[in-house]
């Protein structure tokens, strides 16, 4: 292919192609109007050397030779940060639209038909190019933000300075305002960017506000302004590897998310030890395995929530809970235990349930209760005052 005319045609209208598809630009795209100067130089730039790299394909008898990729080279993350992909694509049709108008001024004689065919040929390497362009800016800020969001969930872990936490999430557009759920699970395996995109598509479907991070083998969740936590992370399930998902308490803002994801983290250690846990379950329900696994947090917990609480809502309800252990959870047996009506008996386990929100009823619950006494008696006995001492 000799258009050696041609191309001398094509440097002298260099120039005057630049403005013509600068101004068609301008005429035919109202976005483009509307950009800042620094962006609309950042697309001239790109569209010189888009003519300049077109002469350099005819030059070498229309092999790409990388000349397509150095189009963007001018601006390559910049302008994908800028400009959206579907805006680039309106962009190079412009651009091939003037050029082809061009075509009869252009070409030598009789090369009029390889002209046009060249500019559509090296039209189809620049929109190759433009892809490969987005795709590595989405691969950099894929893999940027997994490193963001991976430094906020080890600070959570840490408990780190709530200012430092609040200015990672706001680098990840994360809002404060709003309550947090952390959530831990197994991460399915596979590279951790991939991972946080299959997050991220399935919290759009669902509409959710999220940020996710591996750490290690675990994926934890920050869940923002959820209502019902539970009933969000089951339609998430199929996000973790297999094993328990844990549900921290609900906090609100990030300056509270340590201890959510802190319990998280434990119940998620924990629960093994129930071996018929739902999925996902609570960092609450876990309470009793969390203590014996040594979390401090739990033994508190169940020491206040349970002990504590039953010990100020009066004798009655703390005296029918340790009848009621005693009796292997028959009521009659408790009944005849206290020498109280079997009415008596369930007025107080209901009182139980509405003052530590754990049923005596309930095999799992029931555990809670009484590993929750255990504790509280333990930590408030004599002895251990004494050695605390």
């Amino acid at each position: 292919m000799d258009l050696a005319t041609t191309i001398q045609n094509i440097e002298r209208s260099s120039s005057a192609l630049t403005t013509q598809s600068l101004t068609r630009m301008d005429e035919r795209l109202t976005w483009f109007r509307d950009l800042p100067a620094e962006q609309r130089s950042m697309v001239t730039l790109v569209a010189q050397a888009g003519v300049r790299q077109f002469l350099e394909w005819l030059r070498h008898g229309g092999e790409d030779l990388g000349s397509s990729d150095m189009v963007f080279e001018a601006a390559p993350v910049e302008l994908a940060r800028a400009i959206s992909l579907q805006h680039t694509v309106a962009l190079i049709q412009v651009v091939i639209d003037v050029v082809e108008e061009q075509v009869p001024q252009l070409a030598a004689d009789g090369e009029e038909d390889q002209l046009r065919e060249s500019v559509l040929r090296f039209s189809r390497e620049i929109a190759f190019a433009s892809a490969r362009v987005y795709a590595r800016a989405a691969e950099t800020r894929g893999a940027w933000d997994a490193r963001l969001q991976a430094m906020l969930v080890d600070s959570l872990l840490r408990g780190d300075n709530p200012d430092e936490l609040i200015s990672r999430a706001a680098a990840l557009g994360w809002s404060e305002t709003q309550t947090i759920t952390i959530v831990c699970g197994a991460t399915p395996g596979g590279e951790a960017t991939l991972v946080l995109h299959s997050v991220q598509r399935a919290a759009r479907r669902l509409g959710l506000d999220i940020l996710a991070g591996v750490h290690g083998a675990r994926l934890v969740l920050l869940l923002g302004g959820v209502k019902e936590p539970v009933e969000i992370v089951e339609k998430l399930t199929g996000q973790f590897g297999d094993g328990p998902i844990v549900v921290g308490p609900t906090v609100t803002g990030l300056a509270e998310a340590s201890s959510s994801a802190l319990a998280a983290v434990a119940g998620h250690r924990a629960a093994p030890a129930w071996t018929d846990a739902p999925r996902p379950v609570t960092a609450t329900q876990l309470l009793p395995e969390r203590a014996i696994a040594g979390d401090e947090a739990a033994r508190q917990g169940l020491r206040e929530g349970v002990f504590m609480t039953l010990r100020r809502a009066g004798g009655e309800l703390l005296e029918t809970m340790d009848a009621f252990i005693a009796s292997g959870g028959v009521l009659e047996g408790t009944a005849r235990e206290l020498y109280v009506h079997p009415n008596t008996v369930r007025y107080r386990l209901r009182r139980i349930q509405e003052v530590t929100g754990f049923s005596p009823t309930d095999p799992h619950e029931a555990f809670v209760l009484r590993v929750g006494l255990t504790i509280g008696r333990l930590e408030n006995s004599p002895s251990t005052r004494r050695s605390r001492s």
